[in-house]
């Protein structure tokens, strides 16, 4: 991969067909994004400016500075009577000369992203993200303030770049009673949308710390069904071996 790094901003050249539609139009539509890692985790695109639909934009006046990108040209996206201020920024005389002459569309901003013909959720995918999950018969168990609220020898391992290995525990194997459902719901563009438990143990509860996909996308359809809990925040058990709780963002 044709990778330039530039302190802590990567910019590579995507190969996929990206699309954004808003208010009913197609406002970028190109088959030469640019991936731009503003931030560690995960990339944004940044789209040639002439394939976007450049007359639903209209400059704001405002700038936003950036100590690697330098100073952007803010515009706002409207179509008919919908607007939103600030949608969409240009580097135009950005130091590094990969980002000249291309526009980042907020994600949030667009009604729906388009990678070929497969809708985009969250953010844009990381070229270098895989997504593994795999049965194994390790022995595994989970302690929140001392007492088990899962013990199985079926798990589901979850390997996904970049972040700790995630047990996949089926629902039987886990203590249903001590769960209760919330209202929080996460959104990952390699496995789909998350609904979460709080666990109760006694008087404390630990909120929002197991998930499971009920319907997850396509690539992640072994974990369908199974819950997982926020290793950072639980004692695991791999094995009858305690496993030391990883640092992540989720700590």
């Amino acid at each position: 991969m044709n990778t330039v790094g530039r302190g802590r901003v990567r910019v590579s050249p995507g190969a996929k067909r990206i699309r954004a539609y808003f208010g009913g139009k197609v406002i970028a539509d190109t088959v030469h994004p640019l991936l731009v890692w503003e931030v560690p985790y995960y990339p944004a695109y940044y789209i040639p400016s002439g394939d976007v639909r450049t007359e639903f934009l209209s400059a704001t006046g405002r700038t936003q500075h950036s100590p690697s990108r330098g100073d952007a040209v803010l515009s706002s996206l409207r179509v008919d009577e919908r607007e939103v201020v600030d949608a969409a920024l240009e580097y135009v005389d950005s130091p590094i000369d990969e980002l000249r002459g291309h526009i980042r569309l907020t994600w949030d901003a667009m009604d729906a992203w388009f990678e070929e013909d497969e809708e985009v959720f969250t953010h844009p995918r990381d070229p270098g993200v895989r997504v593994d999950i795999l049965p194994s018969s390790r022995h595994v168990r989970v302690e929140i303030d001392g007492m088990t609220v899962a013990d199985s020898v079926r798990p589901r391992l979850l390997f996904e770049t970049g972040l700790p290995t995630r047990y996949y525990l089926p629902k039987v194997d886990v203590r249903l009673d001590l769960l209760e459902p919330t209202a929080t719901i996460t959104h990952c563009p390699y496995k789909g949308s998350a609904e979460y438990w709080s666990v109760r143990t006694g008087k404390d509860v630990h909120t929002d710390i197991a998930w499971s996909y009920r319907t997850p996308l396509p690539e992640s359809q072994k974990a369908a069904g199974l819950i997982a809990f926020t290793d950072e925040k639980v004692d695991v058990y791999v094995d009858d071996v305690l496993q030391v709780r990883p640092k992540t963002k989720f700590s």
